[in-house]
């Protein structure tokens, strides 16, 4: 099955966790992994879906053995794991990275539907995230809005700050990429 059919049957079922209107574009899957390379050691990337971002985290010399995906999806999972072999993937929710990463990742890539999230979920998969990440370590999150995905008190209260990336026109809809970092 391609990419595509998969997305699109998944969506049908159920479109709030899919909560997109096509799969992301190569173009945002190269923005999304910018600064990725042989020499970044673990990865771990949320809500994969079909494997775009994963794709593009491979392609920039990530070590499958070096990368972990968490997705809830019991199709996305199977399809994931029979598409990239040595690539570990958890169907468990994000918020439980810190419990099966141990801490040392120099990045996670999300591709979570934040903004249609309740806030204490966007707050705890961030927070996960920030607990399993190297103290330079960065989390990157698209949006389809022009500002990020969590509301300043957020940022705030977890102690970072944020990069607004440029958009990515060539993605449906147009995509921003955001950069969280401990302040």
């Amino acid at each position: 099955m391609s990419d595509l059919a998969l997305f699109r049957r998944r969506l049908l079922k159920n479109p709030r966790q899919v909560s997109a209107i096509a799969p992301s574009s190569r173009t945002l899957a190269r923005a999304m992994t910018r600064g990725l390379g042989p020499t970044s050691g673990p990865v771990v990337e949320f809500g994969p879906g079909t494997g775009r971002f994963t794709e593009a985290i491979l392609a920039r010399g990530v070590r499958p053995q070096d990368l972990t995906l968490f997705e809830l999806d019991e199709e996305f999972v199977a399809y994931l794991r029979q598409k990239f072999p040595g690539v570990t993937v958890h169907q468990r929710p994000a918020q439980e990275a810190v419990d099966l990463v141990p801490a040392g990742v120099s990045v996670v890539i999300s591709g979570l539907p934040l903004l249609s999230m309740p806030e204490e979920v966007r707050h705890g998969i961030v927070g996960a995230a920030f607990q399993i990440l190297v103290p330079r370590g960065r989390y990157v999150q698209f949006t389809y809005g022009n500002t990020p995905p969590l509301p300043p008190e957020t940022i705030a209260a977890l102690g970072l700050t944020v990069n607004k990336g440029h958009k990515v026109w060539a993605n449906l809809p147009p995509a921003r990429v955001f950069r969280f970092r401990r302040a």
